[in-house]
């Protein structure tokens, strides 16, 4: 099975992804993008936004609902992770 991952949708306005963001760390765990940790640069909403989403996704069951986030959630194939900051 192909292994596939949420990020936000790069039209998604601030707010949505704050949002996204609060959401999703109030189900999981995302210390991993915290200060000093992998995922924390670039520091800006829509990398932070695609990783919570992504966490919450993987957590989740994988689902296309896990992923919708009001319409801001975007299922990719192509594994976005970069550096030590791993998308799993």
């Amino acid at each position: 099975m192909q292994k596939n991952w949420c990020v936000a949708k790069p039209s998604s306005d601030q707010a949505t992804l704050l949002a996204n963001i609060n959401f999703a760390c109030s189900q999981i765990d995302c210390r991993v993008m915290q200060k000093g940790c992998p995922c924390f640069s670039p520091d800006n909403l829509m990398n932070h936004a695609s990783i919570a989403m992504n966490l919450y996704y993987q957590a989740k069951g994988r689902t296309e609902c896990e992923c919708g986030f009001r319409g801001s959630g975007l299922i990719v194939t192509t594994n976005p992770s970069y550096a030590d900051c791993k998308y799993d």
